[in-house]
């Protein structure tokens, strides 16, 4: 019995599979069969060569005949079948996903202990071993999480200036058209800080310790924990252009109205007068226009300008907060600057090669979690 007829393409494949050497060895030794069998060898050769029956040589030759190189790779029909059937095992995961309490249980959470013994005494399963439940949730998609907090906002006009945000980021993003009388340049604007002169905990690269340890090799960069902030602090006026893409930071000594009024003037000499800015900020108190101060009402109508404010506690909806996590991640982590300048100074270099490298793939990747959070 000889295989088909292969040609030249056919054949560099199995040669390849064969020389590869990787994979699944079942792969390996049936393409050594067809191989073998291409190059006129008897099937008692080849069942000699490659250690197994005639029978199984004929079988392997017989079905690439018949369905080709599928028929080199094996089809693993799985294992044991599960132990629990599909009903049991979304009420198994029904019940992890709920609260003791609402089982008439005294404690707050479950351990794999406490449910696998609830399960079992109520009926759901005969049996089920820790290992195997923990398996189970894990097959299921469900872990073990830290509960987190979450803020309601409780603005009256919540969904006006949510839809308002929204609307401004959809003319930035170019996905609507500007009517008439619409801002053509939408600016984020917030605050960071404050910047304080301490070490910054972070990660760094080092070679490592234990077993490992180069009795020769540098010791590990530490950071001091004792400290002293007898100079202050500063704060980061910063703005987002969403349509360049660009990142603006000034830093000063106080944060009020009058700090914030310089840096929306700064903002707007970037643009002609006659195009149309907005600006998009939170509800800190010197944003806002007050019958006591109507500063910012009033320059913002005489300077061509629109404040959109968020909701109160909606931060979240303002595109800068992931800046400042990119800002901190990579100016600020690891560092232990010994005076302000200092430390501006690389806030202002990080700002620079960042508008420089916006289309960088990992700083993309880190705005976009951030985002996402």
């Amino acid at each position: 019995m000889q295989v088909r007829e292969i040609d030249d393409e056919e054949g560099q494949r199995l040669l390849r599979i064969v020389r590869r050497g990787t994979g699944s060895v079942v792969t390996w030794r049936r393409a050594q069969m067809v191989l073998l069998s291409a190059q006129h060898m008897d099937v008692a050769k080849i069942a000699e060569v490659t250690f197994t029956s005639p029978d199984r040589v004929r079988d392997v030759i017989h079905n690439f005949n018949a369905d080709g190189f599928a028929s080199l790779y094996p089809k693993y029909k799985g294992g044991r079948p599960r132990t629990f059937t599909l009903p049991e095992r979304r009420e198994i995961k029904k019940i992890a996903k709920s609260r003791p309490v609402e089982h008439g249980l005294p404690f707050s959470t479950w351990s794999l202990v406490k449910l696998a013994d609830f399960l079992v005494a109520e009926g759901v399963v005969d049996d089920i071993s820790h290992e195997g439940l923990r398996i189970l949730l894990r097959e299921e998609g469900v872990t073990f999480q830290r509960v987190k907090t979450w803020k309601t906002s409780r603005d009256p006009d919540y969904a006006t200036k949510k839809a308002r945000v929204e609307d401004l980021y959809a003319i930035a993003d170019g996905e609507v058209l500007p009517e008439p009388g619409e801002p053509e340049v939408v600016f984020c604007l917030d605050e960071f800080g404050p910047l304080n002169l301490q070490p910054h905990p972070g990660r760094q690269w080092a070679e490592r310790g234990g077993k490992h340890k180069d009795p020769d090799r540098e010791p590990r960069p530490r950071r001091r924990a004792t400290y002293t902030r007898p100079h202050g602090v500063r704060h980061l006026f910063a703005a987002y252009d969403l349509r360049k893409d660009q990142l603006y930071g000034h830093i000063k000594k106080t944060k009020n109205r009058s700090k914030f009024l310089e840096f929306c003037r700064y903002l707007r000499s970037l643009h002609p007068t006659g195009t149309r800015i907005a600006i998009i900020c939170d509800n800190y108190s010197p944003h806002l226009t007050t019958k006591r101060c109507p500063r910012v009402g009033k320059w913002a109508a005489a300077n061509n300008v629109e404040i959109a404010y968020t909701p109160t506690n909606s931060s979240w909806l303002n595109r800068i907060e992931a800046q400042f996590t990119a800002l901190r991640y990579f100016a600020l982590d690891g560092t232990d600057h010994p005076s302000h300048k200092a430390q501006g100074s690389m806030i202002r270099r990080y700002i620079i090669w960042r508008n420089k490298h916006a289309a960088d793939e990992r700083l993309k990747a880190l705005v976009s979690r951030a985002n996402a959070a």
